[in-house]
């Protein structure tokens, strides 16, 4: 029997508000309900204020409805709703210039950049997203990545995200992450032709229309090098830390530390320095290679006294894993390599950054 969205009403008229006392269903705060096929989306739309008094009702209204016959896929996202008072139009003055803004629910955003592209940032985001939701926080994943998005293929999501009322967009989920990217809204095959103002307004966008619901983190995955989207990212959102990717060859660090003085610049700390690929053992006869040297981002982080968060290896597995859709830290869970990550993760969860 198809599961219909009567069914997954009634269910939930079972559950109780616990601001109104009725079910949340007559509170009106279930909003965007869809059902299609076994997969069911809704919102709980809260105030903010109380947003830890409702982490035990998504919980409850989850597994009400993934009780149901023929559910098999239930998204549950809690946004918050603040009333705005009318505008004094007495005594009127001109905006005073705003500085960075949080996003409502989201408790830390992270960026994961690179000074320049191919050293594995978009891998290292994908992975240490999985590895912080194994660790049992609340992740989102936004790829801003915009000329090159790769997280859509990584995580092993598909299908444009919808948008119930034509305003705000609904991530999609898997494997415990949260994730948005441009490149759910354009053809794989095509190239984004964008500007600066069209590369900051899809960034705006992302930010600030998804229905992100309660994070603990959301991680963003920034395209290379010092261009638009970081500079927009740090300039009107709060941006707690950033962690830099590089390989340990010289170029590489050439173009990481233009990335760490751009944050410096803005006023954002640098959590940490990964290096990535930092080498490679042979899986026939075990033998250790620094294909791409070794060292160089343990001594800039030395230099720059923050700590070295990370040693990447140059395995055949994280490229296979994140080509498949399942990160090595879902596809291998107990390999050293993905070890590395929720090491990683953990010292992030540790220092209270994540």
């Amino acid at each position: 029997m198809a599961l219909t969205r009567d069914a997954v009403l009634a269910a939930l008229k079972e559950i109780t508000d616990p601001v109104s006392g009725s079910d949340v269903v007559s509170a009106g705060i279930i909003r965007a309900l869809t059902v299609e096929g076994g997969s069911v989306r809704f919102v709980l739309e809260i105030d903010p204020a109380k947003a830890e008094a409702y982490k035990p009702v998504r919980d409850e209204c989850e597994a009400a409805v993934k009780g149901l016959d023929g559910a098999e896929t239930v998204s549950v996202v809690m946004t918050a709703h603040q009333q705005k008072a009318p505008p004094d139009l007495k005594g009127a003055q001109k905006p005073k210039p705003q500085g960075p803004q949080k996003v409502a629910g989201i408790d830390r955003v992270i960026a994961v950049a690179s000074g320049k592209g191919g050293v594995g940032k978009s891998t290292v985001s994908a992975n240490l997203a999985c590895a912080l939701a194994a660790e049992g926080r609340r992740v989102g994943l936004l790829d801003a990545d915009v000329y090159g998005p790769s997280q859509p293929r990584m995580l092993g999501v598909s299908g444009k995200p919808a948008s119930p009322d034509g305003k705000t967009i609904l991530p999609l989920r898997n494997y415990g992450v949260t994730m948005m990217s441009i490149g759910l809204m354009t053809n794989e095959r095509e190239a984004v032709v964008w500007r600066g103002p069209m590369l900051m307004g899809a960034l705006q966008q992302m930010m600030n229309q998804v229905q992100w619901g309660a994070l603990d983190v959301l991680i963003v995955d920034l395209p290379p090098g010092t261009g638009d989207v970081a500079m927009t990212l740090a300039q009107k959102y709060v941006l707690d830390g950033a962690v830099v990717v590089s390989t340990p060859q010289d170029v590489a660090l050439l173009d990481a530390r233009k990335g760490i003085d751009m944050f410096a610049k803005l006023g954002t700390p640098i959590f940490g320095l990964i290096e990535n690929m930092s080498t490679h053992i042979c899986s026939n006869c075990g033998h250790e290679e620094h294909i791409f040297g070794h060292g160089g981002v343990a001594k800039e982080a030395q230099e720059m006294r923050v700590p070295l968060l990370a040693e990447i290896p140059l395995h055949l597995d994280i490229r296979t894993a994140s080509d498949g859709g399942a990160p090595i830290v879902v596809s291998k869970p107990e390999s050293p390599q993905a070890q590395a990550f929720r090491d990683l993760a953990r010292k992030l969860v540790e220092a209270g950054q994540a």
